[in-house]
């Protein structure tokens, strides 16, 4: 399988722009960012209302925020990857019971409860997929992120933390996961929006992790939403994730190169004489009632 190497040089062109802006907006735009708005149900969790013991072991803590997740996964996902958030605001204990328990654990944390790198990697995206999903129901359900300011107020300047460390989740994606090598992981990475690759109704876990990460990969590639062939213009046309992460797929960096990485997971190549075209990204919220 081709992998690209580690270079993280080029950003995503979800914040490619001056620097001196992004300091600007954190210094000006968070003060504009409302606070977040919960229902009676969504108080902040505690010993009375999930079970949480402070004084059980971390181990016996992340098991439990497993089993939560999934809860959250298999009760208000859908089976075409939609979050019914406003049924889940009504219902945020165990959500925010796996991101207490994500704020006190991480493979550098706590090393014990991560011995292998698919550990590792399913942990990463559980947290990435549970944090920008709480995250969501934080911000009072908005339509979506469909300008830059929206988009940096949700990735770059709201805080997460992870392990005890504070971050955001842009810093999240391009400087701890994209660095392990990874690009499958793409399209299991789960921002909430509709052009996201489908939100799993199960947790990532680490011993089928290799299996689930090809299921997705190939299913991507099998919805016309993300990738179809116009043969009258002879044009590949493909998701905006692989113009954000390109050289993650290719070691070339370079657009045209996708087809490399794409046909792996296609039935019939793409030909050789058809250009790359990207379909444009759709950043309202994948939501459901």
């Amino acid at each position: 399988m081709i992998r690209a190497k580690t270079s993280l040089t080029r950003q995503p062109r979800l914040f490619h722009c001056n620097p001196f802006l992004l300091l600007l907006l954190s210094l000006f735009f968070v003060d504009l960012v409302p606070a977040a708005s919960y229902s009676e149900a969504a108080q902040p969790v505690t010993s009375a209302n999930a079970g949480i013991d402070s004084e059980q072991p971390l181990e016996v803590r992340y098991q439990r925020a497993m089993q939560h997740w999934r809860y959250v996964l298999t009760t208000y996902v859908d089976e075409q990857g939609r979050t019914n958030f406003h049924a889940l605001a009504k219902d945020i204990v165990p959500l925010e019971y796996v991101v207490s328990v994500i704020e006190a654990v991480s493979p550098s944390a706590t090393p014990q409860l991560f011995p292998s790198k698919d550990d590792v990697l399913a942990f990463y995206i559980n947290t990435y997929n549970a944090l920008a999903m709480y995250g969501v129901i934080e911000r009072g359900i908005p339509d979506g992120f469909t300008n830059f300011f929206s988009r940096a107020s949700f990735f770059k300047l709201r805080d997460v933390v992870i392990g005890g460390e504070v971050t955001n989740l842009y810093d999240f994606e391009n400087d701890v996961i994209r660095p392990l090598d990874e690009p499958r992981v793409h399209f299991a990475l789960n921002c909430m929006v509709k052009d996201c690759p489908r939100l799993p109704q199960e947790p990532f876990y680490a011993h089928n992790l290799d299996r689930v990460l090809e299921s997705l990969t190939k299913a991507f590639f099998a919805n016309p939403k993300h990738f179809y062939l116009d043969n009258k213009r002879k044009h590949a046309y493909v998701s905006e994730i692989l113009e954000f992460y390109t050289e993650d797929f290719v070691d070339s960096g370079k657009s045209r190169d996708l087809p490399q990485y794409i046909n792996q997971y296609l039935a019939s190549e793409i030909p050789n004489n058809y250009k790359v075209r990207f379909i444009e990204y759709d950043w309202r919220i994948n939501n459901y009632h």
